[in-house]
C-alpha cells in the first residue's frame, strides 16, 4: 500500500485544468494555496463561496443566475441556487458545430460519427415532437433503449422541453421495466425491437407488450431502429407508435428554442438497485447534475474540447448520464453497444486506437479478466493517445493496478473514481496533479466533505470507518419520487446520523489524502466483532487462479457471524481438487485468520444486479430465512435456486447434527 505507480510530471501539473483553478481561486480570493489537500479543505470549510466561484468558473450558461447560494447547509432538505434557471441540453451542445459530438459503435458494426451540428438539429426535432405530443415540464419520457446515439438524442430532447428521462437497457425483463417505468408512470415511451449483444439477436417485443398494459400512463411509443428487427413477425401493440425516422424529419428545429429551467427541476429518474424491495426512484436536478459533472470532466479527470471520452455502460447505468455530461466540455464521447468481449478480448482495446480515445472508463471485473487471460494490450494496441483509465462499479484490487501499468501503458493515469447512482457522479475521484498509489483513490472530490467514521460516528483517519458526507451537494437527489414526506429519503442516508449522509460504503481515508475502498457496509461481515468488508476477500480470492467470480455473506448463528463463501471455478479446475483449502491458506496468509471463511461451497454463478453487483444481500437473506421482496433486479435469476438448494442441505445436515 502507498506504492506510487504514476506520478504527473511539473508540466503536466501546470497545465492541468485543476491546477489552472487553484491559480484562478488564490488570485480572486487572495489565496495562496500550492496543493490540492489545500484547495478541497478551502472548498469544503467555505461551501456556498466554493460552488458559486466555480458555477462563474465553469461557464455553464444560466438565464437567470442566482443570488441565493444554498437554502440551508441542513440535511435532508437543503436547496442549491434556488432562483437560478438553465437548461441542460443547451448547456451540453454549445460546440462548433462542425466538430465531431458522438463516435458510436454497435458490435459486429462500423464506426459511425455525428456532428455537433447534427446532434443539435436532432435534439431540437424529437423536443419538437415532444410538444407536439403535448408533453409538458415535468412530464416523465422513459427509455428502453440501448447505447446509441438516439437514445442521446431522446434524452436530451426531453432536458430540452423539461420533462424528465428515465431509463433502462434492453436487457431488463417485464418485471423489471415496470418495477421501473410503473412507479414514474412515463407519458412517452422510447424503445427498440430487439439488440444485439454477444453475437446474437435479441427480441424485445415480447417482453414491451408484457409490459405496455402495465402502465396505463403511456399516451405515445417512439420505435427506434436496431437489431435484426425486419425479420420479427411481432408487432407492438399499442394504439400510437412512431418510427424514430417520424420524430426526427420535420424542420420544427429552425423554430425550436430553448426554454430555461430551474435550478432545481427535475432532469433524471434513477433506480437504486432494489436488493430490498421495490426500487427507489432518485430524482436529480437539471443544476446539481450539471454543475456536479462539470467540476469532475473538467477539473477532476482534465476533459478539455481535444479529448475523445470513453465509458463502456449500458444506459440503465448512472455512468451513462455521466459520460453524457463531457459534452458540455466540447469533448468528443464514443458509445459502444455490445458485449465487451465479442468476438474477442481485443475489442474495447481496438476501439481505443480506432476512435482514438484519450479517456477510457471500464470495471475492474473487465479489468480482471484481462489479467486472468494474461492480455498485453501494450503488445498489440499502439494506445498512444490513451491519457487517462478510470474504473469504478466496486474496489479496484492489487493485481489490477499493476496490471495497467505492467501491460497497458506505463505512463497513463488510473483514474478509480466511486459515488454511485445516489448522487448520480463521486464522492472520490481522480486528480491530475496527485500521484496514483496501489490500490487508492487519489483524493475526496472538492466540495465534498467526506469522512470516514468510526464505530461512535468520530472522523478516523488511516482507519477503516463508515463513508460520510457532512454537507450537502449539488447532486444529491432532489426528491425520492412518490415520497411527498421525505420519509424514504431520509430512511435511506440520515436515519443512523442525522444531518450526515451515509452512504453504505466502509472506506479509509489515508493521511496523504487517498482513500481505499473496502465495499459496502450493508453486507459487511463481522466475525467475532471484527468488522471486514468483502472487497477484501474478493480482492484475494479472486486472485487465485482457479477462481473465476465468487460472493461472501455473513450468516447470525450462535451469537456470532459465520462466513460462507461460495466460489466459480473454471473449467479447467476439478471440484475434487483441494481448492479450498488453497483459499483459506491464501486469505489467512494474505489477510487475517479472521478473513478465512468458515464454509465454502461451489456455486454455477454469481447474482447480480442489472449493472453487474455482486447481490450479496439477496444471498444473505436465503440463507436467513427472509423473504426475497423484488426478485426482478436479478439479472440472472435463475441461479438463486441453487442457493436455496445449498441452503436445504445446509439445514438438513445442522438437523442430523
Amino acid at each position: 500500500m502507498n506504492e506510487i505507480l504514476w506520478q504527473p510530471d511539473p508540466g503536466r501539473v501546470q497545465r492541468s485544468r485543476m491546477f489552472r483553478f487553484l491559480q484562478s481561486v488564490n488570485q480572486e480570493y487572495s489565496q495562496n494555496f500550492t496543493t490540492y489537500a489545500e484547495l478541497h479543505q478551502w472548498s469544503v470549510q467555505h461551501l456556498e463561496t466554493f460552488w458559486e466561484c466555480y458555477r462563474r468558473y465553469s461557464g455553464i450558461h444560466f438565464s437567470h443566475p442566482s443570488e441565493n447560494i444554498l437554502s440551508s447547509s441542513v440535511m435532508p432538505g437543503a436547496r442549491w441556487f434556488s432562483d437560478a434557471k438553465l437548461n441542460y441540453a443547451e448547456n451540453l451542445l454549445t460546440a462548433p458545430s462542425e466538430k465531431t459530438a458522438i463516435l458510436s459503435k454497435v458490435e459486429g458494426q462500423s464506426l459511425r460519427s455525428l456532428t455537433y451540428g447534427e446532434l443539435t438539429v436532432q435534439v431540437k426535432q424529437f423536443a419538437s415532437f415532444l410538444l407536439h405530443s403535448s408533453v409538458q415540464p415535468e412530464d416523465r419520457v422513459a427509455g428502453y433503449l440501448p447505447n446509441i446515439p438516439e437514445t442521446i438524442i431522446a434524452m436530451l430532447g426531453t432536458a430540452a422541453v423539461g420533462a424528465v428521462w428515465t431509463s433502462c437497457s434492453p436487457d431488463f425483463g417485464p418485471q423489471g421495466i415496470k418495477d421501473r417505468f410503473g412507479q414514474v408512470e412515463p407519458r412517452v415511451l422510447v424503445c427498440v425491437e430487439g439488440y444485439v449483444y454477444n453475437g446474437k439477436s435479441y427480441s424485445v417485443i415480447e417482453t414491451l407488450n408484457a409490459v405496455i398494459p402495465d402502465i396505463p400512463s403511456l399516451q405515445h411509443i417512439v420505435v427506434v431502429p436496431q437489431g435484426n428487427s425486419s425479420s420479427r413477425q411481432e408487432t407492438l401493440r399499442f394504439h400510437s407508435v412512431s418510427t424514430w425516422e417520424a420524430c426526427i424529419s420535420t424542420e420544427d428545429s429552425l423554430i425550436f428554442s430553448f426554454d430555461s429551467f430551474p435550478f432545481n427541476h427535475p432532469l433524471f429518474i434513477m433506480y437504486s438497485s432494489g436488493t430490498t424491495g421495490l426500487p427507489k426512484c432518485l430524482v436529480h436536478g437539471v443544476g446539481g447534475t450539471l454543475l456536479q459533472h462539470h467540476k469532475e470532466h473538467a477539473l477532476h479527470t482534465d476533459i478539455g474540447s481535444e479529448d475523445v471520452v470513453f465509458y463502456y455502460s449500458t444506459c440503465g447505468w448512472m455512468m451513462w448520464n455521466w459520460l453524457v455530461s463531457a459534452l458540455a466540455q466540447e469533448a468528443t464521447i464514443v458509445l459502444y453497444e455490445g458485449s465487451p468481449v465479442f468476438p474477442d478480448s481485443q475489442v474495447l482495446w481496438d476501439l481505443i486506437d480506432e476512435a482514438r480515445i484519450t479517456v477510457f472508463g471500464t470495471s475492474p471485473k473487465f479489468i480482471a479478466q484481462n489479467v486472468k487471460q494474461g492480455m498485453n494490450p501494450s503488445n498489440t494496441h499502439d494506445l498512444s493517445s490513451l491519457r487517462t483509465v478510470l474504473s469504478t462499479g466496486s474496489p479496484l484490487d492489487t493485481a489490477c493496478f499493476l496490471w495497467i501499468y505492467q501491460n497497458v501503458k506505463t505512463n497513463v493515469q488510473l483514474s478509480s473514481i466511486c459515488g454511485g447512482t445516489d448522487i448520480i457522479s463521486c464522492f472520490m475521484l481522480g486528480n491530475p496533479m496527485l500521484p496514483v498509489r496501489l490500490e487508492e483513490v487519489q483524493c475526496v472530490g472538492l466540495g465534498m466533505d467526506v469522512v470516514a467514521l468510526d464505530e461512535n460516528n468520530r472522523p478516523v483517519l488511516n482507519q477503516k470507518g463508515e463513508l460520510a458526507c457532512r454537507s450537502p451537494a449539488p447532486s444529491m437527489p432532489i426528491a425520492f419520487w412518490n415520497d411527498p414526506e421525505g420519509a424514504k429519503y431520509f430512511h435511506a442516508y440520515y436515519d443512523k446520523v442525522p444531518g450526515v449522509w451515509l452512504h453504505g460504503d466502509y472506506i479509509e481515508i489515508k493521511d496523504n489524502g487517498g482513500v481505499v475502498v473496502y465495499g459496502r457496509s450493508d453486507s459487511t461481515l463481522n466475525p467475532g466483532g471484527v468488522r471486514i468488508g468483502t472487497a477484501e476477500i474478493y480482492r484475494i480470492v479472486e486472485g487465485i487462479e482457479e477462481v473465476v467470480d465468487s460472493l461472501i455473506i455473513g450468516v447470525e448463528e450462535d451469537h456470532d457471524i459465520r462466513m460462507l463463501l461460495f466460489v466459480v471455478l473454471n473449467q479447467k479446475t476439478d471440484s475434487s481438487s483441494n481448492f479450498k483449502e488453497k483459499i483459506k491458506l491464501r486469505l489467512r496468509e494474505e489477510a487475517t485468520p479472521r478473513h478465512v471463511p468458515h464454509e465454502i461451497y461451489e456455486i454455477r454463478e454469481v447474482p447480480k444486479t442489472m449493472n453487474g453487483k455482486k447481490m450479496e444481500t439477496t444471498v444473505r437473506d436465503i440463507f436467513q430465512k427472509k423473504s426475497l421482496v423484488n426478485q426482478s433486479s436479478v439479472a440472472n435469476l435463475d441461479c438463486l435456486k441453487e442457493f436455496e438448494e445449498i441452503y436445504a442441505r445446509r439445514l438438513v445436515g445442522k438437523t442430523n447434527k
